[in-house]
């Protein structure tokens, strides 16, 4: 891949990154929240409950999402971005730009998902 394109990926990836950042401490801000908010009624303690598991939910996925953005902009230093980590074969241009940060190729992907592919860390 060349070093333009690398170099918008890159921008982008920092991008994303920054963004899910504030994300993540608004989830945490919004979660302590509704810890202080402590009522005796069992629905509001119920509706508390739920607040909080949602939060927890996005925070999750916001958390494993800059984790993938994170190992991204690392293989982007080690100069093997746009190289899947399994096969090592290049990563469609398209699928690229739809999800930057992605490790894999289409194929090892879908062999991942249908279990047939152990994970590696990146």
């Amino acid at each position: 891949m060349d070093k333009k394109k690398t170099k918008q990926y890159e921008a982008r990836l920092t991008e994303q990154r920054n963004m899910l950042l504030g994300m993540v401490e608004r989830t945490e801000d919004y979660g302590r929240e509704a810890d202080r908010d402590v009522s005796q009624d069992p629905a509001d303690k119920a509706s508390n409950s739920y607040t909080k598991e949602l939060l927890f939910s996005q925070s999750t996925n916001e958390r494993n999402t800059l984790k993938l953005i994170e190992e991204a902009l690392d293989r982007i230093t080690e100069r093997t971005f746009g190289d899947c980590i399994n096969c090592s074969e290049e990563i469609q241009p398209k699928r690229l730009d739809a999800i930057p940060w992605t490790p894999h190729c289409i194929r090892c992907q879908e062999a991942l998902e249908q279990g047939l592919l152990a994970e590696k860390e990146a």
